[in-house]
């Protein structure tokens, strides 16, 4: 399945904040288009009274089938949801409601400090609803280290949920190792998987886990849609959070939207297929763009020059408060680029990134921190545009 960006003329301002989001792949929209008009396959899914529900169920799990093999997961294992946030919140609440029925109190769970907030929150409101909750820090380049979950481990923790890449770093966390150690104490394992699956191989088997969020818009799929896997293992139960049909072998009612799970279907298997030219040739695109600007006065990359993905390149423009730029200034004047300086769900706030500020940045370095991602259709003239661009403002702003 080749995959072709264009080679030469692109418009600005100049994408990069693939990490945010990602556009729908050609081929997916043209998928997702046949399963919406009267003449496509546009039925209920689970209407299986006549012919036209039988095609769309067919549709949808032949598009469950496609996320499995992503994931190397049993398709009895993938459960739709609206996107990791739902998949999260499915995964975090569901389990703690299911220890509590069985254990008639609230257990312990352990998080990282640097999850992305549709992790943070869900358990912000579990620890209010009495479950005791420990939040572990990362180490400077932003991975949380094997020895410090175990120290958070106690004898009612059930549950641990790990990132497996950082959504504002794009450091990896040692995933299968974290889950070895969590079997062994029989604590179950939840992972955000929306900023890995379709950019790293992806084996929930392999690494262990229990549970395992994904996101369809992070690997060229449509927003609104993603998954939630649930090892098939007896000892594995999570309460619906969603009632009203008993959809989804009961754990999440609704009316699948047929077309959204074709489209993240055909965006897993595109990805799959993809996997190592994608990262090759994104990272040479990211390693490309650090070399054009880190001779830059000042300038500092954050995180993992070595274990991290291929997309996320994320750099403070002040090493000391002295002598750097304000980070609004810069992400303002860099107006020919459309990138972020963290996570899109805090881009509103003007507090600096909490995720850097637990890998030691200072409030200064933290706010003129910006993150670059680059993604498929990302090309080398772009990345030569961009580098222009940033050395241009940021010489702008020292002189100003």
């Amino acid at each position: 399945m080749t995959l072709n960006p264009p080679a030469t003329s692109f418009r600005k301002p100049v994408y990069l904040d693939y990490a945010a989001t990602t556009p729908v792949a050609p081929q997916v929209a043209a998928k997702m288009a046949e399963c919406l008009t009267l003449e496509g396959n546009f039925a209920n899914p689970a209407s299986r009274s006549h012919l036209l529900g039988w095609q769309a169920e067919e549709a949808v799990e032949n598009a469950r089938a496609q996320v499995a093999a992503l994931i190397g997961a049993d398709t009895r294992e993938i459960v739709w949801t609206s996107g990791a946030t739902e998949a999260n919140n499915l995964a975090l609440k569901g389990a703690a409601e299911h220890y509590r029925t069985q254990h008639k109190m609230g257990g312990h769970i352990v998080v990282s400090a640097i999850e992305h907030k549709a992790v943070l929150d869900p358990v912000a409101w579990l620890e209010e609803q009495g479950f005791a909750v420990t939040r572990v820090q990362p180490n400077s380049f932003g991975v949380i280290e094997l020895d410090v979950v175990q120290a958070a481990l106690r004898d009612d923790t059930f549950l641990v949920s790990i990132m497996q890449v950082n959504n504002e770093l794009g450091c990896i966390n040692d995933i299968k190792a974290i889950a070895a150690l969590c079997k062994s104490r029989g604590i179950w394992v939840h992972c955000d998987a929306a900023q890995s699956a379709g950019k790293i191989a992806v084996d929930a088997k392999e690494l262990g886990v229990d549970l395992l969020s994904l996101s369809a818009h992070k690997f060229y799929g449509p927003k609104g849609m993603g998954a939630l896997y649930v090892r098939r293992a007896g000892d594995v139960k999570i309460a619906a959070q969603i009632h009203g049909g008993g959809h989804e072998r009961n754990m999440r009612s609704g009316t699948l939207a047929t077309h959204q799970c074709v489209g993240m279907g055909e965006a897993a298997e595109i990805a799959q297929h993809n996997l190592v030219s994608d990262a090759a040739r994104i990272a040479d695109l990211r390693d490309a763009l650090w070399n054009g600007i880190s001779d830059l006065p000042n300038v500092q990359r954050n995180g993992s020059t070595t274990n991290s993905v291929s997309g996320i390149l994320n750099v403070a423009f002040a090493t000391d408060a002295s002598n750097g730029c304000d980070g609004e200034a810069l992400l303002l004047s860099l107006r020919d680029l459309a990138v972020s300086s963290g996570s899109a769900c805090n881009s509103a706030s003007m507090s600096p990134s909490y995720v850097l500020k637990a890998i030691g940045l200072s409030d200064a370095q933290a706010q003129a921190s910006l993150r670059f991602s680059v993604g498929r259709y990302t090309t080398r003239e772009e990345i030569e545009f961009a580098i222009e661009h940033i050395r241009s403002v940021v010489a702008k702003l020292k002189k100003a």
